[in-house]
């Protein structure tokens, strides 16, 4: 059942054409995790404010040179908020793992996900934690190689890693 309400609200946000009732979407949303809104609000624009930038200057650019109206853009930011807040708090809510339960394949990808999600987040926190104590005074530069060793690190890991569930998933029938 509550794959069926998420799937039909999510429809429903989909389907709305107007900035208004996108609006009053996220009111409404704000008012149900009124104990969570601030918070919500928060990891949702932390989540979307890079892809979001970067979309908004490329539709800028191209509105400047054709005059386009820039209403698209207030409604396309304003869409991509109100689902990704939706998203947010229904899994808040909601247990994503038994919500995908109706599916052992989707299940399974999930666990695998969620694992990688929770390992390559210690592993950066780990990271992150040595840096700190490894250096007394910031410097830009050393910050930067920081940056790209990190990087770097998890971009071999996740080259590495997919080759490995590849592997177990063809050893459990996925392909």
């Amino acid at each position: 059942m509550k794959q069926i309400s998420f799937i039909v609200i999510l429809f429903i946000i989909l389907s709305l054409k107007s900035p208004f009732y996108l609006s009053a979407t996220i009111v409404i949303l704000w008012i149900i995790s009124f104990k969570q809104s601030y918070k919500l609000s928060i990891k949702v624009i932390k989540s979307i404010f890079l892809f979001n930038l970067g979309v908004s200057i490329a539709y800028l650019i191209i509105a400047l040179f054709k005059n386009i109206s820039l209403d698209y853009l207030i409604y396309i930011n304003l869409k991509v908020f109100t689902m990704t807040y939706f998203v947010f708090w229904f899994f808040s809510k909601n247990n994503i793992i038994q919500f995908f339960n109706f599916s052992k394949e989707l299940s399974y990808l999930l666990t695998i996900t969620l694992s990688q999600i929770y390992s390559y987040r210690k592993t950066y926190e780990d990271f992150r934690l040595a840096y700190k104590a490894r250096v007394i005074k910031k410097l830009l530069k050393r910050e930067n190689k920081f940056i790209t060793k990190t990087f770097e690190f998890f971009l071999k890991k996740a080259l590495k890693d997919s080759k490995e569930r590849s592997l177990a998933m063809k050893a459990r029938g996925f392909f």
